[in-house]
């Protein structure tokens, strides 16, 4: 009986692991990577929507044993509109802002294991095309962290009213790729992918 109860709390204990070892990038779509383009720019008549407080850029990273989730709660930027077609945009995050709701592993994020943020206080993002889909969009920009800039491209939804756009987006990167390599632990293994979730409401501005 003892021997059965030890296998049982293997199996157990195996069972658990995997279910604990999924990988959120797995469910959302693989950002395409690529060189700096150039950034997008737009017509003089094109009208500027500015971020509301109400945007925001959260994020889930994961190891073998588990995923966490945090946000950057500090940033602004917004989008250029021409002729009712969103043209260009950019945003800027305060790198500093970020947070979870461990206060040691916020800590470690902010550090020079991941991105430093006393070195590279920002990361920014700046677009370099709307290309229009069956779905909505696929936008791509040059987004740069920890001093390196790659362009990405990840499909977007944009929802606009008479005086804002709502744009929606949720997608992975491979943090290598901006030369963010800390490994964690031999047991507990940090994932290279890292999702991002973008719900950016921009308002007209008033002078528009």
């Amino acid at each position: 009986m003892k021997h059965h109860a030890t296998k049982l709390t293997a199996a157990l204990s195996l069972s658990l692991a995997i279910t604990s070892c999924d990988n959120p990038a797995d469910q959302t779509t693989d950002a395409k990577v690529d060189t700096q383009q150039e950034v997008a720019t737009a017509s003089a008549t094109a009208e500027s929507y500015h971020f509301d407080p109400s945007s925001t850029i959260n994020f889930t990273g994961s190891k073998v044993t588990g995923s966490q989730s945090g946000s950057f709660k500090t940033f602004n930027g917004s989008f250029k509109v021409d002729a009712g077609t969103p043209v260009s945009g950019e945003f800027t995050i305060d790198m500093n802002s970020i947070t979870t709701s461990k206060d040691k592993l916020t800590g470690h994020l902010k550090n020079e294991d991941f991105f430093n943020v006393a070195k590279f206080p920002e990361a920014t993002f700046s677009v370099t095309q709307f290309s229009k889909t069956e779905n909505g969009y696929d936008l791509s920009g040059n987004l740069t962290m920890v001093g390196i800039t790659n362009n990405i491209t990840f499909p977007a939804t944009v929802e606009q009213t008479a005086d804002t756009i709502n744009l929606t987006s949720k997608f992975d990167i491979n943090r290598q790729q901006w030369g963010i390599s800390y490994p964690g632990r031999k047991d507990d293994l940090i994932r290279d992918e890292f999702v991002l979730e973008l719900d950016l409401t921009a308002k007209k501005s008033a002078s528009e």
